[in-house]
């Protein structure tokens, strides 16, 4: 079941924000506030006018309405865009991504390394088994020549 819409409203001073929406937290991120503007008095549920009818035709989407600019016209927000990291947030993300692909890379070499090493001691191995064979056999003959 669906949940319930309401509606929530806030103003800038210059225009009237309305959206219809299940929870204020969702309101808060249709209008890309970082900070609660219910508790702060700036925002608050509508329960009818204009606003609240564009609102509701639009769930959703944020409805802007002049207040001294543009005054009564009613219309879509421009969407929020969500703002970019910072110049040195940016770079520290770029300088961990390369000591990543650094990280990788050397993980990369010293895994070939090892695979290296343990070819060369399965041939070690298989040399030595070889010798232990041949060995043994000529040894099992000699002894089986000397009880006879």
């Amino acid at each position: 079941m669906a949940a319930k819409l309401k509606v929530f409203t806030w103003s800038d001073g210059f225009h009237a924000f309305t959206v219809a929406t299940s929870s204020r937290p969702k309101a808060l991120d249709a209008w890309g506030s970082k900070q609660d503007l219910f508790a702060t008095g700036l925002a608050s549920q509508l329960t009818g006018g204009p606003d609240y009818e564009a609102a509701l035709a639009s769930p959703g989407e944020v409805i802007e309405r002049g207040l001294t600019i543009d005054v009564g016209k009613i219309g879509k927000a421009k969407p929020v865009k969500p703002p970019g990291p910072s110049r040195a947030k940016a770079a520290k993300i770029e300088k961990l991504k390369t000591a990543l692909a650094d990280l990788d890379e050397r993980r990369q070499a010293e895994m070939a390394d090892f695979e290296e090493r343990q070819a060369a001691l399965n041939q070690a191995r298989q040399e030595a088994e070889t010798t232990y064979e041949a060995e043994r056999k000529s040894l099992a003959a000699a002894l089986k020549k000397a009880k006879a």
